[in-house]
């Protein structure tokens, strides 16, 4: 009994608070204080690393790391996905991790686990929470797990037993799985009694990671939040908001297949998952997520703002004006907003940056229409959130304030697309769609909008024209990459990871050439149509797995590498390596196979030395780009990725300005570049430029500040002066503040250089040709149009970026030149026939006749120049074209409107002639077809006549 005592102390110590307290949902007659959040999350870590030694790791940031395929990291176990999937490098610390804990950020909002939509609308979704959770790597399992997770609940945050609740996987006959009795009888030996252990389906109680990959059982504890000694078991996995899931524990055993079955995973592992929030709510007494110490002080700070109601936690129809669901909705987001943005997510056009985005505006909104807060209202929470990040989070969330002129425009649009619809109750989804590619709304809030007002939207034709929109951005990349059954079955035969350090393994020679040294090599094994095989016949495609290698594997950022291989022994047997994948530290070449290739047989490698140096060029550059940009615009310039092949560098960067001409016209790196200036990689990789790494690493060195130093497992250049040349050829914003540069080395910088030279040229001398101008129409509109053409030219060839814009600039103003010249002598010649028909016609109130011009405009101009001049007429003219076409033009008196309109006299003549035609009341063109042009004239004049 002593040593029970001992140990409840002890476990209570862990929240570092008074002995007498408990938790607050279960003692109505105690008047103490509950733990804050800080305490309850402390507690957790340390109960992990204290009492069971489990090694604290920091969260991750929730920008995904690694996964393509995922928007937000949305789960605690999303950093150790390639433990699970057995890709973890042997020799990084990811594979060295047995049992680990942490609080992990989490973001829901877009892809498959998306919550955005239902923030607000209850007291519990959220974007952002906190995910509390131990791992298991191979060493404990569903015993210990059990045990650790029920001693913290009871025993430190001493959550009454008789309140909580197990499920297990009850079994699926139709997968011929049993049901999980052994969870069942380590609950029971644990001391909760039958009537609380209770077995589930499928859906309930068997996590999946995806459609193939782990899977496994899991057992979750529930809580009930009334008590009282009732037996709520029947409300257990019913969406009760009195039963509560709180903490869910999955035991990772099977690997599903792409046929559907289930494999036994080579190492068993423990993910646990309990959401920080909800557990708040129990150990505060709270039925609400919103009214725990995580939310209260951000609904305080809105109620302050805002000054408007307070919140009261109400839902649905008794939220008058759903004011408590703007609360909560922007208390939500400013969350997910600071902590995003602090973690390098910012908000863009697309993928998680179109998210946050979305999230932004939705917050805007709220706070606008909703609490009716003050401009840049939104931006004063965030200290709130956390003082830390006030000035950076602050400064983008306030910049978003330019959405509120953009939703005036916005809601304007949907009410007159309303009062267009009549007694439609489907919005067009062509508007839809153009409000959020044009005016920036997010989908969801279109579609909130308008279900205010019973209205609805075809999300299927949307998500049509969403599709639509998104094809030209996709890429595809083929890759040979090795899952995680080939990456443990490498591992149980004893396989060695790939050595790739031959691939630094390059020198310059005598003559200033770079030398690249061949590789020695033993095939250790062959991967084709997802198994290992001892030989490959020819004509195949294969991955090759060799002891070593000097090829670059596809990785940060960098393409990989090309070449061949030599059989050893045959000479002449060539095998293509197409391209270069990592898979968990086994380099995988893509090899087309030419003759018969062996497990065992000895090769060599042929890096593509060409492809090689570009890469190296472009990747050094790289570096330079990224330090020059920092010299120029300061610290606040970050990096946002770069993508690096044999043809060119992309290189994405955040920064406070926008870059202008005079900044990217010379690289500032370039000049100061002596032939032999050194990069100097070391082990761990860490690649100075000019300055060795032992001076950039030791104590209290400044060197770091006054040159690139990066850590980088890309292949560089041996001296920048091999970069030769250097230009941005393209530098653009699709987001305020994020610049995404594209430049080119070498010959072809050299390239582009020539071509703007050609292009300056080119422009200038049409530059002369437009300023002295043509004395007649046709000369004027052949200069116009070559303005035009040469502005197309310009726009399509690589050339420097800031040459670009100045050739531009100066075309665009030769475009106004030139078509003002254009428009004057059409004025000219317009009223010359004008003075030829007044004579001709003199005060008639109807004028119908024939004219040789060859621009509608110029017989658009005669009609208008004939009105002015007899005031009161309507005036139609026509004009045959030598290739058969006639051009109609026409104006109506308005002393005639509303019973003579120019549109429909138009559109009369022109389908008499087969055509079409269209415009006001007032003024109206069209064209047509005909071999009887005075039936046509007659035509005119009798439709006159039946008008007026």
């Amino acid at each position: 009994m002593a040593a029970a005592v001992a140990g409840k102390g002890s476990a209570r110590r862990l929240l570092r608070v008074p002995p007498g307290w408990y938790c607050s949902s279960c003692q109505g007659t105690r008047s103490v204080a509950s733990p804050s959040s800080a305490r309850v999350r402390q507690a957790f870590l340390q109960f992990f690393k204290e009492r069971h030694g489990h090694q604290v790791v920091p969260s991750a940031p929730v920008r995904p790391r690694g996964d393509p395929g995922l928007l937000f990291v949305n789960a605690g176990m999303n950093q150790f996905k390639p433990i699970f999937l057995g890709s973890a490098d042997p020799r990084s610390e990811l594979a060295s991790y047995r049992r680990v804990v942490n609080s992990q950020k989490c973001v829901r909002a877009g892809g498959k686990h998306n919550d955005l939509e239902d923030v607000g609308r209850d007291v519990y979704h959220h974007t952002f929470f906190e995910m509390l959770g131990n791992w298991s790597f191979g060493d404990y399992f569903k015993e210990e797990a059990c045990s650790m997770a029920w001693e913290l609940l009871t025993q430190v945050y001493e959550i009454p037993k008789d309140r909580l609740y197990v499920t297990y996987f009850g079994g699926d006959a139709s997968l011929s799985l049993s049901a999980d009795e052994e969870s069942r009888e380590i609950w029971l030996s644990l001391g909760v009694p039958p009537s609380h252990v209770l077995p589930f389906q499928l859906k309930d109680n068997f996590w999946e990671m995806g459609d193939t990959g782990p899977c496994g059982p899991c057992t979750e504890i529930h809580y009930d939040h009334v008590g009282r000694g009732r037996n709520a078991a029947a409300l257990v996995n019913q969406g009760n908001p009195e039963v509560v899931e709180i903490w869910n524990l999955v035991f990772m055993q099977y690997s599903r297949e792409a046929d559907g079955s289930l494999q036994q995973l080579p190492e068993h592992h423990v993910d646990t998952g309990m959401g920080l929030e909800r557990l708040m709510t129990i150990l505060q007494n709270k039925r609400s997520n919103y009214d725990t110490d995580l939310f209260t002080p951000l609904l305080d700070a809105i109620h302050k703002g805002c000054g408007g109601p307070s919140y009261r936690g109400l839902v649905g129809e008794a939220d008058p004006g759903s004011v408590d669901m703007a609360y909560r909705v922007v208390a939500d987001h400013v969350r997910t907003l600071s902590v995003c943005i602090a973690d390098g997510v910012y908000p863009g056009m697309s993928g998680a940056e179109l998210v946050l985005r979305q999230i932004l505006r939705r917050a805007v909104r709220f706070c606008s229409e909703v609490l009716h807060a003050p401009p840049g209202f939104l931006a004063s929470l965030v200290p709130v959130v956390v003082e830390i990040l006030l000035q950076r989070v602050c400064s983008l969330i306030a910049h978003e304030d330019a959405f509120l002129s953009s939703l005036l425009r916005g809601r304007h649009i949907i009410n007159r697309t309303l009062q267009q619809m009549e007694h439609s109750k489907v919005f067009p989804v062509e508007v839809a769609w153009s409000l959020h590619s044009n005016l920036g709304f997010p989908l969801d809030l279109i579609g909130l909008m308008l279900k205010e007002k019973g209205v609805q939207l075809d999300v299927a034709a949307l998500d049509h024209l969403a599709r639509e929109d998104a094809e030209p951005q996709q890429e595809q990349r083929a890759g040979m990459h090795l899952d995680l059954h080939a990456l443990a079955k490498l591992r149980q035969d004893g396989v060695p990871a790939t050595d790739d350090s031959p691939k630094f393994a390059y020198e310059l020679g005598q003559d200033g050439r770079y030398v690249f040294h061949p590789c020695q090599a033993t095939v250790l094994m062959l991967y084709r149509d997802g198994s290992f095989q001892k030989e490959v016949g020819r004509g195949q495609q294969c991955g090759v797995l060799l002891d070593r290698t000097c090829f670059y594997g596809e990785q940060g950022g960098q393409a990989p590498d090309q070449g061949y291989m030599l059989h050893a022994a045959q000479q002449d047997m060539l095998f293509p390596v197409v391209s270069v994948q990592v898979s968990g530290g086994y380099v995988v070449h893509e090899v087309i196979v030419s003759e018969t290739l062996k497990v065992g047989d000895q090769v060599q490698l042929f890096v593509d030395e060409a492809q090689r140096l570009a890469c190296m060029t472009n990747h050094t550059a790289t570096h330079l780009l990224n330090f020059a940009l920092r010299q120029v615009l300061g610290d606040g310039t970050e990096q946002q990725g770069s993508h690096v092949t044999a043809e060119y560098l992309r290189f994405s960067t955040r920064q406070r300005g926008v870059l202008i001409t005079l900044q990217i016209i010379q690289p500032s790196f370039l000049p100061s570049c002596p032939p032999l200036f050194q990069v100097y990689p070391d082990l761990v990789r860490v690649v100075s430029i000019g300055v060795p790494v032992e001076r950039v690493l030791a104590a209290q060195s400044k060197d770091a500040t006054s040159t690139s130093v990066e850590l980088c497992c890309g292949t560089h250049l041996l001296q920048t002066g091999d970069v030769q040349d250097f230009t941005i050829v393209s530098e653009r914003q699709l987001v305020k503040g994020i610049s995404h540069i594209v430049a080119v080395t070498r010959e072809q910088a050299k390239q582009a250089r020539e071509a703007g030279q050609t292009l300056a040229k080119e422009v200038d001398s049409l530059t002369v040709r437009v300023k002295l101008g043509g004395t007649v129409i046709d000369e004027a509109q052949r200069l116009s149009k070559e303005v035009g053409q040469l502005t197309i030219i310009v726009d399509r060839t690589t050339i420097p970026q800031w040459q670009k814009r100045e050739l531009q600039a100066t075309l665009k103003t030769l475009q106004r030149t030139a078509n003002t010249a254009v428009r004057k002598l059409e004025i000219r010649l317009a009223a010359e026939k004008a003075d030829d028909l007044l004579a001709k016609y003199s005060n008639q109130p109807v004028i119908i006749d024939t004219i040789p011009v060859e621009s509608p405009s110029v017989l658009m101009k005669v009609v208008n120049q004939l009105c002015d001049k007899v005031p009161g007429s309507s005036v139609m003219l026509l004009s045959p074209q030598a290739s058969g076409q006639v051009f109609c033009a026409c104006q109506v008196s308005k002393s005639s409107l509303p019973v003579f309109s120019a549109a429909d006299w138009a559109l009369a003549v022109c389908t008499q002639m087969g055509g079409k035609a269209g415009g006001s009341g007032v003024v109206a063109r069209g064209s047509g077809t005909t071999s009887d042009l005075q039936g046509v004239l007659t035509a005119a004049l009798e439709y006159a006549k039946s008008k007026l």
